[in-house]
């Protein structure tokens, strides 16, 4: 039986993430919005697997999307893809003790939070 309750609670914290990210790319704030995209993600392969009844914890997109497979739903290689680039979003876009010097906010461009957006919604 799905249970389309917590589907439906993750989803639309996947939506508001995805529009928090949104936020942070007109604020220039590019490194947020790296990684909102992948959170964003994460909470609609979460929101999938909750709905089937088999949760799961952690945050690699890849793992989290090989759970959703072998649960039985058809994944496209491409968005198998878009989850392994998206799942490099997750640590550095946030620590200051990622990078040898600067702080995450300096390594982020404009480039790659378009195309962090645009590939979260392309999975959503």
């Amino acid at each position: 039986m799905l249970d389309t309750d917590e589907f439906n609670r993750w989803i639309d914290s996947t939506m508001k993430t995805l529009e928090s990210a949104k936020r942070d790319f007109n604020a220039k704030d590019y490194n947020w919005a790296c990684f909102k995209a992948q959170q964003a993600v994460e909470k609609a392969l979460k929101a999938i697997l909750w709905g089937i009844g088999k949760p799961r914890v952690g945050h690699a997109l890849k793992k989290i999307i090989e759970a959703v497979r072998e649960a039985g739903i058809k994944v496209d290689d491409g968005i198998m893809n878009i989850c392994t680039e998206l799942s490099k979003y997750y640590i550095a876009t946030r620590y200051p003790d990622v990078w040898s010097e600067g702080i995450p906010e300096e390594y982020f461009t404009e480039r790659e939070a378009k195309e962090a957006l645009q590939k979260a919604q392309k999975n959503n």
